[in-house]
């Protein structure tokens, strides 16, 4: 496989024997380096330094981060260290990497030891009682690397040798200050200039070793010789200390020292934080502690496996079986026939005019919950309307559209997503405590007797399908059993209800459960609150979670029929307007005029709370409901903007849903399976052009799909159950037919990706074999060349490997023989698919197989997770801007932020409603501590809504405030005195 015939066609046309002769080095290991490579490290360091640019990197680095760059770090040294260009550097990677593990252990074993006898001294109590804390093992571990790297960077740089085995002591010293000696300047700006000289200056002058082992006898067994210095053949061992020994011994004893003293004067009690800890603790104190927005396609969130979990749950046992609302209706007490006092409020109604808001799907990203929270806290919004200026009061009244933490109800999504950045906004009474339980509502605030006479804002809230994950148990433990949100008074006691409001105008707030329909309970009282309570000139708002109108277009569906029994029948013309959250964008439909009943004037949906965006355009033909027709007036975001932000699933899937790459890249590894390895490479590799190659490519990857259909059992398997995954996740909307095809067009993109990364990651494997670039040592090539270089750079006369070997019974070389042997992974994998090639894969032990297809998958998954990230993003991308499928699917992968809204009401004097929906383009990621918020006054019993500046923060960048940049994007205006036609019981038609 290896022959020169073999090689010929590509490679030779690449000239590749050449270039390796070329990047070869020809002069000894290890010390003669380029001095371009020194130069590039100092330019580096100084331009992060300058620029802060590392600093801000590894703030924003989380841990996941950190472990998946460690990962793609620890491949990537395993892999380049074999490449002949770094050695034509002087740089020999594998000298480096050994060496680094090297002391890495022998660090870790020291420490351990030390802390161990640290620890038995605090038992017997030698030292402080302070020193009884156990020291962090990742704090151990980070000190082991820095000490290695740092061992390492210096034998890069400057060797094992000792320098100054002729120079006198007093050169040694006076050398060490020289640089700064005005009269030598020049001479150091004249060997900056050669490195070469510089680095001899710097090695043999401010790293010198401690002197040589006659200098300390009682230590003559123990210590690590240098390099052995000579031209030639040596006559004896060195008996030069090695200034690595020096170095590491040094930072060792700095460690243990630093410790001693921490531990054992008590220093730790007089001052329990550092100055950087105090700095850090402070500056997390000045910015909210808001949770980024859910990663619904992570695949390793245990969030998201308990979301599926309590859907499943609630859809088989609570949603017909044991249903929440019977409860309720069980346990509301009736008085005066249709006359509820915890379904029905009416303390709002005597009011001359009033201002309400309504927003819903909330509690995805804190930073964007918290946009909108804070306009809703603030005591007026301005805004500029032509060449006047509008002033919109804050709110009396906060009606939430249900899904008010994400991705399931529970006490963690609820505290840090819903109620924290409301309290951000509007904080609570003081004297309110999070832990209380609300028994008796409404629990009014002290001085207050009954309910109209509160004239701070309220809150009630419906539940959405989110809300119902759990059978409603945290909705009704936070909701109807607290009494604050935030600075939002929350006299509600069960999931539904019914508001009296001024002018004759009333809400509905109806719970949908999960199947998207009230239930008889429910009816009963609406229907008889309409026979009793409203008037024939009231008129009604009805508010849902879900817009029925937009979902049973799209879905081919006709749900609610209670709910439209309620309106058509009941309300006969009265609603006029209908609200709903779900959908988390802006949109408003109104009926065109005609002849015949309007049962509903305006549809009204807005879900732009704090969830990520949903699409507009897909609903951009919706004009049907309730056999009228309608009109778009508006749009958030707008249709155009909406197509353009779908594209984001090609460039950003991968960036916002790098989690997905865990299962992504081991369904791509299942799938190509039984195709590794691929021994049979030769007519691709002696094509004698470029369209040659490419067909000898594309007919191996075609053979290859063929095996996996017609001879692989793993592999079939998986294509299998991918298929099935692909055609369940086809929206139900399409026929049959379509899903088939859109499923299989799907997965052969995968496949045909899969065998394309694993033809192209086995060409590579075997061109580095046929040039003798992997396959050349062994499973232990790296142990073995350390060993055979080891006794020349770090001489051990004293035979102290031997008896550490003795001691610990073979341990010590073996764990850094399998150590190093985890870093040479290219060189396992090769030298075991030379041997299947040439014996089979019968020839390997059930370990050596485990141990091939393992590494094999370590480079694989790595090489596949952008591609299969790509091309889901883009499947998503074609589905939603050319068939209009995957709304939800396709725009939750982007994690959308911005374009946030709430809708603001005002019944005027008049009795006419005014809706202004008020939006946010951009929603801030950075906060910081409101100055005005900080320095206002503060009474001990003030409420939050009494203040000017009740929100505790602003933007860090003042242009980017929500406050400052929030605008109208509708308006519009619902007379009550405009009677709308409906049938009457008779069925003729009044007026």
């Amino acid at each position: 496989m290896g022959s020169d015939k073999n090689s010929a066609g590509l490679l030779p046309t690449l000239r590749m024997e050449r270039v390796r002769t070329i990047l070869t080095h020809t002069y000894p290991y290890p010390h003669e380096h380029s001095r371009h490579a020194i130069i590039a490290v100092v330019v580096g360091c100084l331009f992060f330094i300058s620029s802060d640019n590392m600093h801000t990197l590894i703030e924003k680095l989380d841990k996941n981060i950190k472990w998946w760059s460690m990962y793609i770090a620890w491949i990537l040294v395993a892999a380049l260290y074999h490449l002949p260009s770094f050695q034509s550097m002087g740089l020999d990677m594998r000298m480096n990497l050994s060496l680094f593990l090297s002391i890495y252990i022998s660090s870790i074993l020291f420490l351990i030891v030390f802390h161990i006898i640290f620890l038995g001294l605090w038992y017997l109590g030698l030292v402080s009682r302070v020193a009884g804390r156990r020291p962090a093992i990742l704090t151990i571990l980070q000190n082991c690397a820095v000490i290695s790297i740092a061992c390492c960077v210096f034998y890069s740089h400057c060797g094992n040798r000792a320098m100054l085995r002729d120079r006198p002591f007093e050169r040694k010293t006076s050398n060490w200050f020289s640089f700064w000696k005005k009269e030598e300047r020049n001479t150091w700006l004249a060997k900056f200039v050669r490195m070469s000289e510089l680095k001899n200056q710097v090695c043999s002058s401010w790293f010198a070793p401690v002197g040589l082992a006659s200098d300390y006898p009682l230590l003559s067994k123990w210590v690590i010789y240098g390099e052995l210095a000579c031209n030639g053949s040596c006559p004896g061992s060195s008996d030069e200390i090695s200034p690595i020994f020096s170095l590491w011994a040094t930072f060792i004893g700095l460690y243990m020292a630093n410790y001693v003293v921490e531990r054992s004067t008590g220093w730790a009690l007089t001052h329990p934080l550092s100055v950087e800890e105090y700095e850090n603790l402070k500056k997390n104190q000045m910015k909210p502690d808001f949770l980024d927005m859910v990663p619904w396609y992570s695949g390793t969130s245990a969030d998201l496996f308990k979301t599926a979990f309590d859907l499943l749950v609630s859809v088989t046992l609570f949603v017909g079986r044991f249903d929440m609302r019977m409860m309720q209706a069980a346990m509301s007490r009736v008085h005066e026939g249709t006359q509820q006092d915890d379904l029905f409020y009416d303390h709002l109604s005597e009011k001359e005019d009033l201002w309400f808001d309504f927003m819903a799907d909330t509690g995805d990203g804190g930073n964007s919950s918290y946009t909108v929270a804070r306009l809703l806290a603030q005591p007026s919004i301005q805004l500029s309307k032509e060449d006047s200026v509008l002033t919109l009061p804050r709110g009396d009244l906060l009606l939430v559209g249900g899904d008010l933490a994400y991705p399931n109800p529970s006490g963690f999504t609820y505290e840090r997503r819903l109620f924290s950045p409301f309290e951000y906004a509007l904080q609570p009474p003081t004297w309110y405590k999070h832990e209380h339980i609300a028994v008796n509502k409404p629990e009014l605030p002290e001085g207050i007797s009954q309910l109209k006479e509160y004239d701070g804002p309220q809150c009630f809230l419906i539940p959405g399908n989110h809300d119902w994950f759990d059978g409603l148990n945290t909705f009704m433990r936070y909701i109807c059993h607290k009494s604050w949100l935030g600075g939002w008074f929350m006299p509600q006691k069960k999931s539904y209800f019914a508001l009296h409001l001024p002018k004759r105008w009333w809400v509905f707030g109806l719970d949908l459960s999960l199947h998207n329909d009230i239930d008889v309970y429910q009816f009963k009282f609406f229907s008889e609150l309409v026979k009793n309570k409203v008037g024939e000139n009231d008129t009604v708002i009805v508010m849902t979670h879900e817009p029925q109108w937009l979902l049973d277009w799209y879905w081919n569906e006709n749900s609610g029929q209670n709910v439209s029994h309620l309106i058509c029948d009941y309300l006969k013309g009265r609603c006029k307007l209908r609200i709903a959250g779900d959908m988390h964008h802006y949109m408003r439909h109104s009926y065109v005029p005609s002849e015949g009943p309007v049962h509903v004037h305006h549809l009204l949906v807005n879900g732009c709370g704090g969830a990520f965006l949903h699409p507009t355009h897909v609903f951009s033909s919706f004009n049907k409901f309730y056999g009228k027709t309608y009109e778009c007036k508006a749009s958030y975001p707008s249709f155009h903007d909406s197509n353009r932000i779908a594209l984001g699933n090609i460039l950003k899937f991968r960036k916002k849903n790098w989690q997905f790459d865990f299962f992504g890249g081991v369904i791509y590894f299942i799938l190509v399976f039984s195709m590794f390895p691929q021994c049979k490479l030769d007519h691709i590799l002696q094509g004698d052009s470029f369209s040659g190659h490419l067909g000898s490519f594309v007919g191996t990857v075609w053979d290859n799909f063929v095996y996996v259909l017609e001879h692989s059992f793993l592999s079939l398997t998986g294509v299998v159950l991918l298929l099935i995954m692909a055609i369940a996740f086809v929206p139900s909307k399409v026929s049959r037919k379509k899903r088939a095809i859109i499923g299989i067009i799907h997965v052969s993109a995968h496949l045909a990706a899969a065998l394309i990364l694993m033809l192209l990651m086995e060409l590579g494997l075997e061109t580095c074999i046929r040039h003798k670039l992997l396959a050349t040592s062994g499973y232990h090539s790296l142990y073995q060349w350390y060993r055979s270089v080891e006794s020349e750079h770090f001489p051990d006369p004293s035979g102290l490997r031997a008896r550490m070997e003795q001691w610990t019974f073979g341990l010590y070389p073996a764990c850094i023989k399998y150590l190093m042997s985890a870093f040479d992974v290219p060189e396992v994998m090769a030298v075991t698919r030379s041997n299947i090639c040439k014996n089979g894969i019968q020839a390997l032990s059930r370990g050596g197989a485990v141990i091939y297809y393992a590494s094999i998958f370590l480079y694989f998954w790595v090489f596949s997770t952008p591609v299969v990230s790509l091309v889901f993003g883009s499947y998503l991308y074609i589905c939603i801007n050319w068939f209009h499928l995957h709304f939800d699917e396709a725009f939750s992968s982007l994690r959308i932020a911005n374009y946030k809204s709430f809708t603001r009401f005002h019944i005027n004097r008049d009795g006419d409603l005014e809706v202004f929906t008020l939006a946010v383009d951009k929603v801030p990621r950075e906060w910081m501590l409101d100055p005005d918020w900080d320095m206002e006054q503060k009474q001990p019993q003030q409420l939050s809504h009494r203040r000017k500046y009740p929100s505790k923060w602003s933007a860090a960048a003042g242009q980017q405030d929500p406050v400052n940049t929030v605008r109208v994007v509708d308006h519009f205006v619902i007379r009550q005195n405009e009677k709308p036609d409906f049938v009457s019981s008779n069925g003729s038609v009044s007026r």
